[in-house]
């Protein structure tokens, strides 16, 4: 090609006009490879946490027993809470063989307590031995 035949920048900047103009065709939609990663891989990833989700729920190891003779019920008896009394007092008065949190941990379970103070009047069930 020869200097006289070359397009110039001249002519490629009115042939882009040129196309722009033309009220029929879109331009064609060209995608980096960035745009490629993003647009197929992020669904992708999103799928695979999702299958990964649903496959730890399913396969959840959260079962107590396979039939009932495997559940048992805690043995438990009322306690009345003293005036000036407290969990650690009648942990150490139901069970002294064991750790006073232990205890105090298993009588916060029975009785749902939110923050573990007792009232005096409370009734209480406690682990029995």
């Amino acid at each position: 090609m020869s200097a006289s035949t070359a397009p110039t920048a001249v002519q490629f900047a009115a042939a882009g006009r040129a196309a722009a103009a033309r009220p029929g065709k879109p331009p064609r939609l060209r995608l980096t490879r960035r745009g490629r990663i993003v647009l197929i891989g992020l669904p992708l990833i999103l799928l695979a946490a999702l299958i990964l989700s649903l496959a730890g729920l399913l396969n959840s190891p959260a079962k107590a027993a396979d039939n009932a003779g495997g559940l048992a019920v805690t043995p438990t008896v009322t306690v009345t809470v003293q005036p000036g009394e407290s969990l650690w007092a009648i942990a150490g008065k139901v069970d002294p063989e064991r750790d006073p949190r232990d205890v105090i941990a298993d009588i916060v379970q029975l009785n749902d307590l939110q923050a573990g103070k007792v009232m005096p009047g409370q009734q209480l069930f406690v682990p029995n031995k």
